[in-house]
């Protein structure tokens, strides 16, 4: 077989682990896949936690690659698609334990990214590639597998299923009042700052409540970190009237699943989050984001509907010039700010003005 391809291939694996904002962009090239190719049976490998947020997608064959198992995921593997052979692999992640993992996937085709995007050696792995593109947002970076594949029209779509009562169990949080969803935490990754200020975030809910009458339900996973985050929150001197708390804030980190978080966002007013998956998730069930970018830039790594794009605020240009002395213009695309202090050029004001524009609509 050769690309472009002159038919649709009889069967197709998508390698893409995680995390959970990168496997969410990958639900549009799954859509895309459906619609124009509808009789490709495709497999998707993916990582045990990530699979909760798709798991029932219909006619996708899901195989669970469980991380916290080492080695023996990789033999769990290759015993499960032991005597397969796939038309095509997208090779769509780059990472060790991702190379590794394609190892175990025999396909005629395995294509991965070009080689300026093919990191740890991603193109050992794969005898095929994608076109280079500079700049793009890593949704498109994704879209160009379809296209080798000369498949050139897209599917936009996520439509990740909830199940109905976890769309209940939303609803009766909302209950009619204008919600504000605030996700303040990040996964935890060295020298990878991302996290506003507890007292930052403080203002902002004591702003959004006393403003708008709003309701406030903070997310988030079971992280120590992200559980302290929210505590200091909560605990933050900015409330001086305690009994805000306990009638306008709700503390749902750690609490929720997957699809209940998706179903949340999916009937918040607005949600509030830094470059973190939930943000993604957000996006893609359709709701308001106002994502919190410095380190990273909302060009490649933002929330990828346009309306959330120009909602979010974004201080990496000054935060490059500041800690790196680089411009947008001449810092390597996907460069991230590494600097504690960078998060400070977020100011209170910045998110107040978004949530004007936001919860001032009646």
């Amino acid at each position: 077989m050769s690309l472009p391809l002159s038919k649709a291939p009889a069967s197709l694996c998508l390698l893409r682990l995680s995390a959970i904002g990168d496997v969410t962009h990958a639900l549009p090239i799954v859509r895309t896949l459906q619609h124009y190719w509808p009789e490709t049976k495709i497999t998707w490998i993916i990582g045990r936690l990530e699979h909760q947020l798709v798991e029932d997608i219909e006619g996708v064959e899901f195989i669970i690659f469980d991380k916290s198992l080492g080695f023996k995921a990789y033999q769990k593997l290759w015993q499960t698609l032991r005597g397969r052979r796939f038309d095509v692999l997208l090779h769509m992640q780059v990472s060790l334990r991702a190379n590794i993992a394609s190892v175990c996937v025999p396909a005629s085709i395995k294509l991965g990214f070009d080689k300026s995007r093919a990191k740890d050696y991603q193109w050992l792995f794969t005898n095929a590639r994608i076109n280079a593109v500079e700049c793009q947002h890593v949704l498109d970076g994704f879209f160009e597998f379809l296209k080798a594949l000369g498949l050139g029209e897209r599917k936009l779509e996520w439509s990740i299923p909830i199940p109905s009562e976890d769309e209940c169990w939303a609803g009766d949080i909302v209950a009619g009042k204008k919600i504000l969803v605030i996700n303040p935490s990040s996964s935890q990754r060295a020298n990878n700052w991302r996290n506003w200020s507890a007292d930052n975030y403080a203002q902002v809910i004591k702003y959004a409540v006393e403003q708008y009458g709003a309701r406030v339900v903070l997310t988030g996973g079971p992280a120590e970190n992200e559980i302290a985050l929210a505590q200091d929150i909560l605990t933050s001197d900015v409330f001086t009237n305690k009994n805000i708390l306990l009638s306008s804030v709700d503390n749902l980190v750690g609490k929720t699943s997957l699809k209940q978080l998706a179903a949340l966002m999916a009937q918040a007013t607005a949600v509030i989050a830094p470059d973190t998956g939930p943000a993604h998730i957000a996006n893609a069930m359709g709701a308001t984001v106002i994502g919190l970018y410095v380190t990273s830039n909302p060009k490649r790594t933002g929330p990828y509907v346009a309306n959330n794009q120009d909602l979010s605020v974004n201080k990496y240009p000054e935060a490059l010039l500041k800690y790196e002395g680089l411009s947008e213009a001449s810092a390597p695309w996907g460069k991230r700010v590494r600097n504690p202090d960078a998060l400070s050029l977020i100011t209170v004001a910045d998110v107040k003005g978004k949530i004007d524009k936001i919860l001032s609509v009646d």
